[in-house]
């Protein structure tokens, strides 16, 4: 299906945007329940057929969990699909046992069985939940939601606060979500799985509402499973507020794009002066309009902009911290040769066969050893060196980091991410505290690099 066609047809399907709700029920003891369970939606617009996904509670996004910093969440996760699933909150600095992740903090939920996460949210900000168990193949078909941490005194009208869940997604000639090409080797080696169409909460080219001379704020959430989609916030007249769930010291005018991976999050500020239409474009390429904001008149007086205030994350302690490296390797276009140190060409033949393309210091894939073990309170410096023909976004749980040097040019202002894009033959510095005891995986969100060996586990004791 080229361009031309999907842009025809979803124009003519274009809908009002309608932020996703709340929408759990509560059992008598307490917990929210959420079900994972087979459905269907149009990811084409009204012209496109009905794809067959996997859903949070029905819904694509899955329910928007909006909850207070330091408030405790309960939620009882119901599996009614054919396989075994977790959910992963994604971000958020919460007790390892309640990550989520499959075969390390926790076992697989089994088809008909339930987990209860029970965990409190010590940062506001902007994160998501998702599967994390065969990610590569569960995560694309809609296992995702947002999950925001609101601050203990708002500082946007509720009705201003707009949650943008963004997605690509791999569909056919009917506008049918692709199922066949799920775990392709190619994508598996190569940049992963990347879609040819575009939705936000589930919709195809919306028409987003906003109000003229008043303050919005837009949390954007990338829960494509490998598109790295390029925002030009200026094009539409917003400023960058926060990233990855950390506010900024004042709102920041960015001249050019921004690279938002999957799994980051990017917030943005935003106070239309003219009714009318402003497009929301895609700048990876040639930009490409996937939505509309619609201004119109206010309903009510506009209220000063007020900067969340930052959470309070550890402070990397440099003098004494403990440099470890992260060294990529792997993937088509010559990248495999990085992996031959220690290896035979028999060796490379094997490990490609068994859909191992990728590799974290040598290591392709994770075993019941960890890359490194901390202390708890230690500082950790990763010195990570990109030795791929790909791009790729690098998580790490239960913790936030700062990015302190890009090809050896230290930065002066490091933010906090909990995910850092790396480009090939880049080189990026991080420093975190390792002040969250347990077993956490660090991995490409690329989740078919994932899949393929880019993911391993650390240990804070």
């Amino acid at each position: 299906m080229n361009r031309r066609s999907f842009l025809k047809a979803s124009m003519a399907g274009c809908t009002s945007m309608l932020t996703p709700a709340f929408s759990m029920a509560q059992s008598d003891d307490g917990f929210f329940e959420l079900t994972a369970e087979k459905g269907r939606a149009r990811l084409y617009g009204k012209h496109g057929g009905l794809s067959d996904l996997w859903l949070y509670n029905g819904r694509l996004p899955g329910p928007d969990i909006r909850v207070t910093r330091g408030q405790r969440v309960r939620v009882r996760f119901i599996n009614k699909l054919d396989e075994p699933t977790s959910v992963h909150w994604h971000g958020i600095r919460i007790d390892n046992a309640m990550d989520g992740v499959a075969g390390l903090t926790q076992p697989a939920v089994k088809p008909g069985e339930s987990f209860d996460y029970d965990f409190v949210v010590p940062d506001a900000g902007t994160y998501w939940y998702h599967a994390h168990t065969m990610s590569w193949n569960q995560v694309p078909r809609g296992l995702a939601g947002p999950l925001i941490v609101e601050e203990n005194e708002p500082t946007f009208d509720p009705a201003l606060d707009i949650t943008m869940m963004l997605n690509d997604w791999r569909l056919d000639d009917n506008g049918v979500l692709e199922t066949g090409s799920f775990g392709a080797r190619h994508d598996l080696s190569h940049a992963g799985r990347l879609g040819n169409w575009l939705t936000i909460n589930g919709a195809s080219m919306p028409q987003i509402p906003l109000q003229q001379g008043r303050w919005h704020r837009l949390r954007l959430i990338n829960s494509s499973a490998s598109r790295v989609l390029d925002i030009a916030p200026s094009r539409f007249g917003a400023r960058v507020m926060a990233m990855d769930g950390q506010s900024f010291d004042a709102p920041r005018d960015i001249a050019g794009t921004v690279r938002l991976s999957p799994a980051q999050r990017m917030d943005l500020v935003m106070r239309p002066e003219e009714t009318g239409d402003i497009a929301f474009e895609t700048m990876t390429g040639k930009p490409f309009t996937f939505a509309t904001f619609k201004v119109g008149a206010a309903t009510a007086t506009d209220r000063p902009l007020s900067v969340p205030p930052a959470n309070t994350l550890p402070e990397p302690d440099l003098e004494t911290a403990r440099i470890l490296p992260l060294d990529m390797a792997g993937g088509a276009m010559g990248g495999m040769r990085g992996m031959m140190t220690g290896r035979t060409e028999d060796d490379l033949r094997k490990m490609m066969q068994d859909g191992l393309f990728w590799a974290f210091n040598g290591k392709a894939g994770m075993d019941e050893t960890p890359m490194f073990t901390a202390a708890r309170g230690e500082t950790i410096v990763l010195e990570s060196r990109n030795d791929t023909a790909f791009a790729h976004a690098i998580h790490l749980h239960g913790h936030h980091f700062r990015v302190l040097e890009r090809n050896g040019e230290k930065l002066e202002n490091p933010d906090w991410r909990d995910t850092f894009t790396t480009e090939p033959d880049e080189t990026v510095k991080i420093a975190f505290v390792a002040d969250n005891p347990g077993k956490w995986l660090i991995h490409c969100h690329m989740l078919g690099h994932a899949a393929s060996g880019m993911m391993s586990w650390f240990e804070v004791g």
